[in-house]
């Protein structure tokens, strides 16, 4: 069973189902600027819809591919499409605090009220990481522990956190802020790059 394109999309949904209520622990490594990083942090925490397109591609030892990516975030609601070698046609994962959808070319449509429970159909595992949704945005998620190595303009260059590492090599000003351009998420022996092309946030009142 070719299970790539399942799993590069139930990793992203599991990613994005973090809660923004919970409280921040974070470590800073080498004696970063503290008060930047919060000042940056405030600039970029009010986020929380967007459209981003982009490049994703994702390695393991079984498989390996690439893909184009849009991504429609509008608060608690995901909307994400693949297409290009790794999503093989269209593939569109969506989500909200009521369940998730899975629906890929020439296969029948998959809901779970969770994106891990929808992991565990396809592949039979489940994975402890709800943060992407944070990490797109260049923070940590506030549900755990997270150590931060931050670059000479107090942005994340590196985080460590669940189990994951995260490497920040590029960023964009969009609309007056820092956002992310290229990040790289490994944990274990799968690797999951992203490079953001084009971010479009919505006006601000």
């Amino acid at each position: 069973m070719h299970l790539l394109r399942p799993l590069l999309l139930i990793i992203l949904s599991t990613l994005l189902a973090a809660c923004s209520s919970l409280h921040q622990r974070e470590t800073l490594d080498f004696g970063g600027d503290g008060a930047a990083w919060q000042a940056h942090r405030a600039t970029v925490l009010p986020i929380q819809s967007w459209t981003l397109h982009g490049k994703i591609g994702l390695r393991s030892p079984e498989e390996s591919g690439s893909g184009t990516l849009t991504w429609l975030q509008q608060e608690g609601a995901y909307d994400i499409r693949i297409s290009g070698p790794l999503g093989r046609g269209a593939t569109r994962l969506q989500g909200n605090e009521l369940g998730v959808t899975l629906d890929m070319a020439g296969q029948p449509t998959l809901q779970a009220r969770s994106a891990e429970e929808l992991l565990e159909q396809q592949t039979g595992w489940r994975l402890p990481v709800e943060h992407l949704l944070w990490w797109v945005r260049g923070l940590p998620a506030p549900d755990s522990a997270s150590r931060l190595q931050l670059d000479p303009q107090s942005r994340l260059a590196r985080l460590a956190q669940a189990g994951w590492t995260v490497e920040y090599s590029r960023y964009q000003e969009v609309a007056g802020l820092q956002l992310p351009q290229r990040l790289q998420m490994s944990a274990g022996d799968i690797l999951l790059t992203m490079v953001v092309t084009q971010w479009n946030l919505p006006a601000q009142p």
